[in-house]
Parts: structure tokens; C-alpha cells; sequence
């Protein structure tokens, strides 16, 4: 069955420029002029993955990204005008896994995808439990609990923080997360990386201000210590 793409944007020849471009390469794309459209395709068949324009007629990117993220943890990208540091905080807040930029290029774009689905794919379960601190992390049961409650974490935010966690104490940079995390260097973009931390930060650090358990070695990049 060929992977389902749901394309919520409201600029039909991008869309429909796109679309032809992800069919070519065997995806089966639903496409939406609305969030609200979008929000009903998703709620009536899914799909593996969404891409999201932030500006829509009827609502905003980051609305329909809480609500799709509410509903299933499939990979999101944000499709953006720009490289605007705050919307694309933003999208990441509200769940996005990724942000592409205006005008986007096909090329660009499928790696991009490949990399969301390919990672988003199912692995066999590891029985690990590492400790760091009050932070408790269960690989095969792919949560993170901090202070023995559960704490809700997106996928990329769990998968890096894994990453932090296979070599705790050592320095892991920010070209090595993007490519063992997001699976492209090329593409990829640093910030993506540090606002990933800064999410997960927010979540199991006591001071996310002053980090303790994820630590920034400057010009290096980040290390999981406790």
C-alpha cells in the first residue's frame, strides 16, 4: 500500500505542483485547501504523514497541528512563507516534527518525507530503562517519566532524547542528531536540533533556564548527564 500524504495548503498550484511530484514517487496524496477540510480527511482516513501551510483561510497551521497531534503521533511538517524563528518555534511547539520554507523544493521535500516516515517506521522494542536523576526513560515502552508521572513528549522530542541517552555523559553534536534523528545532514537545518532541546527541556528539566540533565557544550553540542 503506497504511504498516505495528507497536503493541507491553500495555494493550489504549489499544492497541486506537489502533489503531482509526491505521486510520481509512489505516495498517495490527499489533498486540502483548509485546516478545516484537512482536520475531516485526516478524522475520516488518516494518514502517515501531514503537511501544513501555518497560514490557511479559515485557521492557522498551528491549531490544526494540536489537533492532529491530539488525535494520532504520525510525522508533521510545517510548510512556512519563511524561516521566521517564532513561527517555526511555534510549529514545534505545537507538535510539528519538521518545517519546510517557501518555495519549497521538490527535491527538498521528499527527503524531508522519507526521513519523517522512515523513522516514524516500527523497530523491534528494546528492554532498556536508564535513569537520569528524577527522569526515568523506558525504551520498549517508548515513554519518559519524571518523577514517576508519565510526561508527554512528541516522537522526535523521544528519539532525541534516546540518542542523548546511548552515550550518556558524552558529547553528541548537533550533524550527528540530525542525522541519526531526522536521517538527512544535507537538508537539514541546526536549528531544528536546538529547538527540539529547548522542548525537552521545557518538559523534564526542574529549571529549564538552567539545565541540569541536558547540558549545551558550547561549539560542541549536548550531552545527557545525572
Amino acid at each position: 500500500m503506497p504511504r498516505r500524504i495528507l497536503f493541507i495548503e491553500d495555494d493550489d498550484h504549489m499544492r497541486a505542483m506537489l502533489a503531482i511530484s509526491l505521486e510520481q514517487e509512489g505516495y498517495e496524496v490527499i489533498q486540502a485547501r483548509s485546516g478545516e477540510e484537512g482536520l475531516r480527511e485526516f478524522e475520516h482516513g488518516g494518514a502517515d504523514m501531514v503537511l501544513v501551510d501555518l497560514r490557511l483561510p479559515d485557521t492557522d497551521g498551528f491549531a490544526v497541528t494540536r489537533t492532529i497531534r491530539r488525535l494520532a503521533n504520525v510525522p508533521i511538517a510545517m510548510v512556512t512563507a519563511s524561516g521566521d524563528t517564532h513561527d517555526v518555534v511555534a510549529g514545534l511547539e505545537a507538535g510539528a516534527d519538521d518545517y519546510v520554507v517557501k518555495p519549497v523544493v521538490a527535491k527538498e521535500l521528499s527527503a524531508r518525507i522519507r526521513a519523517l516516515l522512515r523513522r516514524a517506521a516500527p523497530t523491534a522494542p528494546e528492554s532498556t530503562t536508564q535513569r537520569f536523576g528524577n527522569v526515568e526513560l523506558h525504551r520498549e515502552a517508548g515513554v519518559v517519566y519524571r518523577d514517576d508521572k508519565e510526561v508527554a513528549l512528541t516522537l522526535t522530542q523521544f528519539r532525541v532524547f534516546c540518542e542523548l541517552a546511548d552515550t550518556p555523559g558524552w558529547v553528541v553534536s548537533r550533524a550527528q542528531l540530525l542525522e541519526r534523528v531526522w536521517g538527512y545532514d544535507f537538508f537539514g537545518d541546526d536549528r531544528l536540533v536546538d529547538y527540539h532541546i529547548s522542548g525537552l527541556r521545557t518538559k523534564i528539566e526542574e529549571d529549564p533556564s538552567n539545565p541540569r540533565l541536558i547540558v549545551t557544550v558550547r561549539g560542541l553540542g549536548y550531552k545527557l548527564v545525572g
